[in-house]
């Protein structure tokens, strides 16, 4: 190592203390010195004079004030960047040392939307709590999509399983593809829908559709396939992200959606049919969103596994019918 090489590494670890970078962190989410020493449960000085000491160690300005309140530089924004990762790996090195100690316990902190939490989710959750009765595993409603995987790229979460774009241009993110998954029109069972022995998509022009708003992606595959027909997009009576009200006006009314087919083939307590409509989609890929260069723990890697053992028939059957 060169001269000046150590005498940063000595620098660093007289005057860079993880505290004080705990405390930049905390202001750069709260975007406030006052609320960050609230939630620290430490003094408005104290804040301040640890973000000093950081910029005097660094020579660099970290924080600056605008209309929004205090936010980092670019200078603030590489170490908060880096300094995330390092708290990140300290805390996967705990959990690492837990599991040497007892294999049988951990956490994994998922991130799923949540028609896919109530379909191709539901089983592997169930076999891997079986399986791991003592590892805790939180569940978040996420839409990566719309949130720029920015729950992973935080490293909030240790993995993501939903839908991806083809081709996946996220550099910093890993996707391996579980299956591909269809888009059905689906209606309870009780419902006129489901006693018709044929349904076309001109019939469900004027039908009750309860859907997701129209700029969802879901909602806009529905609307180019009734277009690709010649016909006019249904006009949805009802429109929720919510699965639990969908879910009620199916099984209690005449309503109509369009659900994935995992959530069609795993909830079957919800007493749904697929209606005998082609709405001639491309299937869409479901995958296990990773962050790159993460080293995920030994109890996210077996969560993982057991998502692919559970989801592998869907791909199997997937290929022969494309056979």
């Amino acid at each position: 190592m060169s001269k000046a090489g150590k005498h940063w590494d000595d620098r660093l670890s007289r005057r860079l203390r993880l505290r004080d970078l705990r405390y930049l962190i905390a202001i750069s989410e709260l975007g406030s010195m006052a609320k960050a020493a609230a939630s620290l449960g430490v003094s408005q000085p104290a804040v301040s004079k640890a973000v000093g000491d950081l910029e005097d160690a660094l020579g660099a300005c970290l924080l600056e004030r605008s209309p929004r309140g205090v936010e980092p530089t670019i200078y603030g924004q590489a170490l908060i960047r880096r300094g995330l990762a390092v708290f990140d790996e300290l805390k996967l090195g705990i959990g690492e040392i837990e599991y040497l100690a007892d294999p049988t316990a951990g956490e994994v902190r998922i991130g799923c939307g949540e028609a896919g939490a109530a379909g191709y989710l539901a089983p592997v959750v169930e076999r891997f709590t079986r399986q791991n009765p003592r590892v805790v595993l939180h569940v978040v409603q996420s839409i990566g999509a719309t949130l720029d995987y920015r729950e992973l790229r935080e490293r909030k979460l240790d993995l993501m399983i939903g839908r991806i774009p083809i081709p996946f241009a996220e550099d910093a993110l890993n996707a391996e593809i579980l299956f591909n998954e269809n888009l059905l029109v689906v209606a309870g069972l009780k419902s006129t829908w489901a006693r018709r022995r044929k349904v076309e998509l001109a019939d469900l022009v004027d039908a009750p559709w309860v859907e997701t708003p129209s700029d969802s992606q879901i909602s806009k595959l529905v609307a180019q396939a009734f277009n690709a027909h010649g016909l006019d997009a249904p006009k949805a009576r009802v429109i929720t992200f919510s699965m639990h009200l969908r879910n009620y006006l199916l099984t209690n009314a005449d309503f109509v959606t369009s659900l994935p087919s995992s959530m069609v083939r795993f909830a079957n307590h919800l007493s749904l049919k697929a209606l005998p409509v082609d709405l001639a989609i491309e299937p869409r890929p479901i995958a296990v969103i990773t962050l790159r260069g993460r080293i995920l723990s030994p109890v996210a890697l077996r969560f993982i596994e057991c998502a692919r053992t559970v989801t592998k028939p869907m791909a199997a059957r997937q290929a022969i019918r494309h056979a």
